[in-house]
């Protein structure tokens, strides 16, 4: 890729020449991107672009009488902003946001955030007041440059009307190209109301960032590298995958399973990485870190040689980096991101580029050498790991266990539905009792921890895949962050599956409370009694809204729930005390893993009571 546009010979668009506001134009390159769903909230100063969608959708409306970019209004900005990055994890694509200045566009800065953390391509488009009144404190005028500069991996402020098509398609292309991230293009009323020509072609030179990425694409893994790799794995006897969100950000699952199942190399996740690894898969050892399994975390202290792919060694794994992977005499790291290798952990190779090329370049460079080395002692090893210290949980509550919850929705599902979060302690337990066969079934805030996320993400990730199962999982302080778009799901008629645990607070924060702070309950143990969510979801124009509270009754429920045709939201009252184990404190390395009551650890015997940290 060069520094400046393409010169390339490329058919010739055939509106180029035409003459369209500022406002058609962004609509036109939107088209031309394929963009097929906007989330977004109107106002004034992006009422032109509003106005442009529907003329747009109203001239070239589909033989089943359908938009062609529908628009979709949710209850506020913030669940625009997460139904585009719910529609983008789920897809792949670039989720796009159109929202007008001031409040509009701040209240999508969390969700640009959240984007920029976790790799998640989207696009907002942004009104702002006239550019003679910027400056101004003009009603509803807010500096989005500045403070969406510090959060988004790119801001463009348009202040030149003939640069505004080539903008639109530059803002596609840094969004989607790289390291994946969110792109902000804030555009002034006037410019939107401005009449040009539209070229059909061309985009912004953007020499520094094209030739960083052409420093990335350009770099392919060189046989010398190759064979200092395979050396590794040679004298290796247990070698482990520690796989990142970047595998999937990547689109590198396929060419990671290969390298992996054709070595038989076991392969642990990171949250972002769920359904990147079959987790019925016998190499797969599900995922890893603070809230990971044991046998997972066991494995990692266990390994000689850790492959990161596409992963960051963040504290969620890496709590404690010099005490991570303690045994690995040799860690190597591929990742599309220069800036990861070595930022934490130091590693004994690297190679920074196309994660899907360069996996299927090493497995090339296996198959042409011949490599052969049996890892049997390991899988033994691993088997063990696995039977020895699996997830379990007290099953002769009265109380509704939330982990059987899961269990029986995963029961029904087998690992092939697309499941949203909100973050807190059901957020741990979907991830560690679900079972993911594929990416992109897996969406939830990592890096950000955004309670609030997954309802509006789930509506996304409905838009993007229609004909796909998906179920929000929710707490009930999540939900009660975004519960306004109850309203949005019943409005299209998605047929979204809606679950809230509900324990009558903030349940993690109270773990961490009763672990670390001696059972004070500052703010946490907010006794949510008042709040009737069925009556809520009925409210919002849900015929399938009911509460879950006896235990005998809950497989039936939950079938009933998964089998409704339409949206469906259930409240289920869980045992408050639930807690999501294991955990690693924070800073804390995995051999100091809390385990709980059921689930063994092999540094503690069976007839050995829990100390006073891991008492409620």
């Amino acid at each position: 890729m060069s520094s400046q546009p393409s010169t390339t010979e490329e058919p010739q668009h055939p509106l180029a020449g035409t003459r369209m506001t500022g406002a058609d134009m962004v609509v036109q390159v939107l088209a031309d991107e394929q963009v097929d769903t906007i989330f977004g909230y109107s106002g004034g100063a992006i009422l032109p672009t509003y106005d442009a969608v529907f003329r747009y959708n109203d001239h070239n409306r589909l033989a089943n009488g359908k938009s062609p970019i529908p628009l979709i209004v949710p209850a506020n900005e913030q669940g625009a902003g997460f139904m585009a990055a719910g529609y983008a994890r789920a897809s792949g694509k670039v989720g796009v946001v159109m929202v007008t200045s001031g409040p509009g566009a701040t209240n999508t800065v969390t969700p640009v955030r959240d984007c920029q953390a976790d790799s998640v391509p989207i696009v907002v488009i942004c009104g702002q007041v006239p550019t003679q009144a910027i400056g101004t404190d003009a009603f509803q005028e807010a500096p989005v440059s500045a403070i969406m500069g510090a959060v988004a991996k790119h801001v463009f402020l348009v202040t030149d009307p003939e640069l505004l098509e080539a903008t639109m398609r530059s803002a596609f292309e840094i969004a989607r190209t790289g390291r994946p991230g969110p792109v902000v293009i804030d555009i002034p009323k006037d410019i939107q109301n401005w009449e040009g020509v539209f070229t059909g072609s061309g985009a912004l030179p953007l020499t520094g960032y094209r030739n960083r990425l052409q420093s990335v694409t350009g770099n392919r893994i060189s046989d010398e590298s190759c064979e200092r790799f395979y050396g590794m794995l040679a004298e290796s006897e247990r070698p482990l995958i520690y796989a990142g969100g970047g595998v999937i950000n990547g689109n590198a699952t396929k060419a990671m399973r290969r390298l992996a199942n054709a070595h038989g190399i076991p392969v642990a996740t990171t949250l972002m990485a769920l359904g990147a690894s079959d987790t019925t898969h016998p190499l797969s050892l599900h995922m890893l870190g603070m809230h990971g399994m044991a046998f997972a975390n066991y494995a990692v202290e266990d390994c000689d040689f850790l492959i990161a792919i596409g992963a960051r060694f963040d504290d969620r794994v890496a709590g404690d980096p010099p005490r991570f992977a303690p045994n690995a005499k040799k860690i190597a790291h591929l990742d599309i991101d220069i800036s990861e290798v070595g930022k934490v952990k130091s590693v004994h190779w690297h190679n920074v580029g196309l994660l899907a090329r360069d996996l299927e370049d090493l497995g090339e460079y296996g198959r042409k050498i011949g490599f052969d080395k049996s890892f049997d002692a390991w899988h033994e090893h691993i088997a063990h790991l696995k039977a020895e210290h699996c997830l379990n949980y007290e099953r002769d509550s009265a109380l509704i266990q939330p982990y059987a919850v899961i269990e029986e929705i995963n029961r029904i599902t087998g690992g092939k539905a697309i499941i949203a979060t909100g973050v807190g302690q059901h957020q741990m337990w979907a991830a560690q009792y679900f079972d993911f066969k594929e990416p992109r079934l897996w969406l939830t805030s990592g890096s950000m921890g955004t309670m609030g996320f997954g309802l509006p993400a789930a509506i996304g990730a409905q838009f993007a895949q229609p004909d796909r199962l998906v179920i929000d999982i929710d707490g009930d302080g999540s939900m009660r962050m975004n519960i306004g778009e109850l309203e949005t799901a019943t409005t299209y008629g998605l047929p979204v599956k809606i679950i809230v645990f509900n324990n009558f607070g903030d349940g993690m924060v109270r773990q961490w409370q009763k672990l670390y702070y001696k059972g004070r309950m500052s703010g946490s143990d907010k006794s949510l009694h008042r709040k009737d969510f069925v009556k809520t979801a009925e409210a919002d124009g849900f015929r399938f809204a009911q509460r879950l509270d006896d235990q005998s009754r809950l497989a039936a429920v939950i079938r009933e729930f998964i089998d409704f045709e339409g949206p469906a939201f259930l409240e289920v009252i869980i045992d408050p005390d639930a807690g999501v184990y294991p955990m690693v404190g924070p800073g804390m390395s995995y051999d100091k893993m809390i385990t709980g009551d059921y689930i063994k650890s092999r540094d503690k015997r069976d007839d050995e009571q829990p100390g006073p940290s891991e008492m409620f």
